[in-house]
């Protein structure tokens, strides 16, 4: 695919996410440069458990990780800073097969920070970045040499940021691209109480607030736009029925807006939301049961492959493609 014809669909599908009724927007324009900034500080609040309990459990289960799958090469979806991924990849090299990591990720800057940090941490395994959008690229993946099993992580709670259809079309064309013997190591936030949750996605320093508006500052960078970024309230509620935080911006008064680069022209009435992210909290059988409809397996019984805290706050999945 073409660069030109590549972004033309990055605008069409903006454009459609805009224009149909609820309106959304596709996650990836959370993560510009200042998005993936943004993101890196909610990592470090209070409130935001995920990362944090997830490290731990990276910690305590990176060595048994690195023995089973034997992978030598590692690859990061959505890497981002790459921050807890050095935990996995000390376990990887002591373990003394790991030739190649790959982090994806759509901020060039970051990814391109994080695999220069990386080598000098790691300078006997080749680190080969990608810029790229996980939603968009996964056939890049195919094209990966590796002269062992690969592993491809998912980390913190990314995989609830999809739909139900997005996320089992998403693990359909992730067991798709690689091959049987290789792994996938998936991480999932655990359902828990409301107010843990709802803290969790509007913490006290108002990053989580920043880090959602800064979708639509981005959007207006990239194509000319005029949207009253300051028009908009911010709204994270639990839906109790999907299991799952839904983060929007309501406007506040009636508002016309024009993106030019889309030659799109929007009037929004008081009130009226655009759903930026959602996160899904999960129960480990069903993702379980929900890689295993993608091709993947879990070697031996279900528990002996789901790494999760004592408090049962988070966990990671590690299953092979079958």
């Amino acid at each position: 695919m073409t660069e030109t014809r590549r972004l033309d669909e990055i605008a069409l599908e903006l454009r459609n996410a805009l224009t149909r009724l609820p309106r959304t927007l596709p996650p990836r324009w959370l993560y510009d440069d200042r998005g993936s900034e943004l993101f890196s500080q909610i990592t470090g609040v209070p409130e935001y458990y995920q990362t944090e309990t997830e490290r731990q459990i990276l910690t305590d289960h990176s060595a048994a990780i690195a023995e089973i799958t034997e992978a030598t090469t590692v690859i990061e979806l959505g890497s981002g800073t790459s921050d807890k991924t050095r935990t996995l990849l000390d376990a990887f090299t002591a373990h003394g097969l790991i030739e190649r990591f790959v982090p994806l990720d759509v901020s060039e800057q970051t990814v391109l920070d994080a695999a220069e940090m990386l080598s000098g941490r790691h300078p006997n395994i080749e680190i080969a970045p990608v810029v790229g959008d996980f939603t968009r690229d996964l056939h890049r993946l195919g094209d990966v040499e590796s002269s062992g099993p690969k592993l491809v992580m998912f980390l913190g709670g990314t995989l609830g940021n999809f739909y139900v259809e997005e996320r089992r079309a998403f693990l359909g064309a992730l067991g798709d691209v690689l091959s049987p013997g290789d792994w996938v190591l998936i991480g999932m936030d655990q359902v828990k109480p409301v107010d843990r949750l709802i803290a969790a996605y509007d913490d006290s320093q108002g990053i989580t607030e920043a880090f959602i508006r800064n979708a639509l500052t981005n959007i207006n960078a990239t194509y000319d736009g005029d949207l009253d970024v300051g028009n908009f309230g911010y709204v994270p509620f639990w839906d109790g029925r999907q299991e799952r935080i839904d983060m929007r911006l309501r406007a506040d008064e009636p508002m016309s807006a024009r993106l030019e680069g889309l030659d799109l022209d929007l009037e929004l009435g008081a009130g009226e939301e655009i759903r930026v992210e959602i996160s899904s909290k999960f129960r480990p059988e069903r993702v379980v049961a929900e890689l295993a409809d993608a091709g993947f397996r879990q070697p031996s019984s279900a528990g002996d492959h789901v790494f999760a805290d004592e408090n049962n706050d988070f966990a990671l999945v590690l299953a092979r493609r079958s």
